[in-house]
């Protein structure tokens, strides 16, 4: 912001210099052709600090574009990474989950097979009674 500041004060310094140049060589006892030739050289001198002014703002606006650029494939680079890290994460609540329920899976087995095993014994265990 204080660039902004100093580049608005240099713009009205210089714009202030070249009006008030030009005011003093009207009310000036000069010739018309040295007044011209004054005039011509205060309009290239603006021209010049003008040109100057630009090239200072461009490249300002370029280093904050890379600047932005540069947090951006950081931040970028840090989702990705964050991404990959969630990624994971759930990949292995995943497998843990699935190993979960393969051996959840196992002991219903078993405790099905006794359940019938249990079954048939006591069917055949009443047919003997009777």
């Amino acid at each position: 912001m204080s660039e902004d500041k100093g580049s608005g004060f240099f713009k009205g310094l210089l714009v202030g210099g070249v009006l008030g140049a030009i005011v003093a060589l009207l009310y000036a006892s000069k010739s018309g052709k040295e007044t011209r030739e004054e005039l011509s050289q205060k309009a290239e001198e603006l021209y010049g600090g003008l040109r100057e002014e630009y090239q200072h703002s461009l490249e300002n606006a370029q280093k904050s574009i890379k600047t932005a650029q540069q947090k951006l494939d950081e931040l970028s680079k840090a989702a990705s990474k964050k991404t990959d890290e969630v990624s994971e994460s759930f990949q292995k609540i995943v497998e843990k989950g699935k190993e979960e329920v393969e051996s959840q899976k196992g002991r219903l087995k078993n405790a099905m097979d006794a359940a019938k095993k249990a079954y048939a014994e006591e069917k055949t265990s009443k047919k003997k009674k009777t």
